[in-house]
């Protein structure tokens, strides 16, 4: 059967910076593919590179080489081509949740009312029924993250990247916020790249799971989650998760005790 064709592709994408003791080499080229619809994180240590790989991806950084592929065309420092979330959630706080919701659509030239009209129906639907006409000074970290999760989505692009979208929060909204993601993924079909220092979080999202390394930054292994969806709870106590847990753990302390022989 052949391969699925890939919705984002990036061949051989390195980049470098130039310092006052010469170029700092932040990514080795990296290659990944990745289908349609597919749900795939990176974990590595800090400094490895995973928010300079975003920013290459979402075309605000033009990487030293290599070039980033969306549905079959370069997109190589292209802007607006995929939805992007940094772990603080940046609503505006000058505007309700309505309105940071439809931010995108409005910057696309969606006319006001039209975006409010195809937003409510979602933030109904999604959790957040009542607090449409709040500011985001009323809401909970949870509330908020789920605005600018929707506010993401609703930007209409296929690809989006979450890059630590729940760091911040305590344990058990973490969970709660999880589960939703997973619904909303489920029902938009969009192809999502997620950044996490959590591993359980990564494997129970994730269809594959990309480990990176640090100087440079790269990824040492990419892989697969072979566990049925939907995923219980639970699944975090059988042999095939734990197997997968203790195989990152493997790769990721492999990383930083080399890290640690570079820097002494």
């Amino acid at each position: 059967m052949m391969a699925a064709p890939a919705k984002l592709r990036l061949d051989d994408v390195s980049m470098s910076f130039k310092t006052p003791s010469g170029v700092f080499q932040a990514l080795a080229p990296v290659s990944l593919a990745i289908p349609q619809g597919r749900f795939v994180s990176l974990i590595g240590p800090s400094g490895c590179g995973k928010s300079t790989l975003f920013n290459v991806i979402a075309g605000l950084l033009e990487p030293s080489g290599g070039r980033v592929v969306i549905d079959g065309a370069d997109a190589t420092g292209t802007i607006g081509r995929v939805g992007y979330m940094l772990q603080k959630d940046l609503l505006l706080p000058w505007r309700t949740v309505l309105d940071n919701v439809i931010l995108g659509m409005e910057i696309q030239g969606l006319p006001l009312q039209a975006a409010r009209d195809r937003a409510l129906p979602l933030l109904r639907r999604y959790g957040l029924a009542g607090f449409e006409h709040l500011y985001p000074s009323a809401l909970s970290g949870g509330m908020r993250q789920r605005a600018a999760l929707l506010r993401t989505l609703m930007f209409d692009t296929d690809v989006i990247l979450l890059d630590e979208p729940f760091g911040a929060l305590d344990a058990q909204t973490k969970l709660q916020m999880q589960e939703w993601l997973l619904q909303l993924w489920s029902d938009f079909g969009k192809t999502v790249i997620f950044v996490t220092h959590d591993v359980e979080e990564a494997i129970y999202l994730s269809d594959e799971i990309n480990v990176m390394a640090t100087r440079p930054g790269r990824i040492v292994e990419s892989i697969p989650v072979p566990i049925a969806r939907p995923r219980p709870r639970g699944v975090t106590l059988t042999p095939e998760f734990i197997a997968i847990k203790e195989r990152c753990l493997e790769l990721l302390t492999a990383g930083h005790h080399t890290a640690l022989g570079e820097a002494a």
